[in-house]
């Protein structure tokens, strides 16, 4: 009689462990969001790495050509060189 009421107390503790295993805020459900979020960041991680490469790229061509810089400043700021003379055209505004 002993022996069924340990095996019946043992079930049921298997039961509610098991029950708090797949129910629980912190069982399998909360394991597998949390598996999707890290799926999630890690490919964040990996285009900021890839933007982080292209920028690194291009603070070493502006660091070691001057080219680079003055390109970058014509394109960027609108600066001209010395002896350089800008113009800007425009479309013809309509008159009505």
């Amino acid at each position: 009689m002993a022996i069924r009421v340990a095996t019946g107390v043992l079930a049921l503790l298997f039961c509610a462990l098991q029950f708090r295993l797949w129910v629980s805020d912190d069982g399998f459900a909360e394991v597998s969001r949390l598996t999707a979020l890290i799926g999630q960041q890690a490919g964040e991680n990996s285009r900021l790495a890839q933007r982080n490469q292209r920028l690194e790229a291009e603070v070493v061509d502006l660091r070691r050509s001057e080219g680079a810089v003055e390109e970058r400043a014509r394109a960027d700021l609108g600066l001209i060189g010395p002896g350089e003379t800008f113009y800007i055209f425009s479309a013809p505004q309509p008159t009505g």
